[in-house]
């Protein structure tokens, strides 16, 4: 054993694998601790044969973030989905019937269509974003603005 530092504590050397010490800093760092003071507080309370309460209840904050993020999920798929019905509804109201709508060779063209739309938006959607966002330029200085004619 180790002489006794001034604080009455003993210094005990430990072998941990690269895991064990990730998941150490990984606590010393949301506790703001050092390495040697997490790894402490964490064979005080391994050997109190009782582990109390995470005191910042991290698992029930991120529960909390994740139900608000899947009502707020749930609230902007409604409004998608009623932005579609109204778009399908000013598209119906505008265009009229005609008799040659309930052809039946035309409305066999028109769902072979809408599944190639449908197979075209899957295909887009399992890929990822279509194209990278546009680069941004920079703004040329500000010319006068051209003068409009007299009236």
């Amino acid at each position: 054993m180790a002489p006794a530092s001034e604080a009455g504590m003993v210094r005990v050397q430990a072998f941990l694998s690269e895991a064990e010490v990730e998941a150490l800093d990984r606590e010393a760092r949301f506790r703001r601790q050092s390495r040697s003071q997490a790894a402490r507080q964490a064979i005080a309370r391994g050997l109190s044969g009782r582990i109390p309460a995470d005191p910042d209840d991290r698992l029930l904050n991120l529960e909390r973030r994740l139900h608000t993020h899947m009502r707020l999920t749930v609230r902007d798929l409604r409004i998608i989905e009623e932005l579609v019905f109204a778009l399908t509804r000013l598209i119906l109201t505008r265009l009229p019937e005609t008799a040659d709508d309930r052809d039946p060779l035309l409305q066999a063209a028109v769902e072979v269509r809408l599944q190639r739309l449908l197979d075209e938006v899957a295909a887009k959607i399992s890929s990822g974003p279509a194209r990278p966002p546009p680069e941004v330029e920079p703004l040329p200085p500000e010319a006068p603005a051209p003068e409009s004619p007299a009236p």
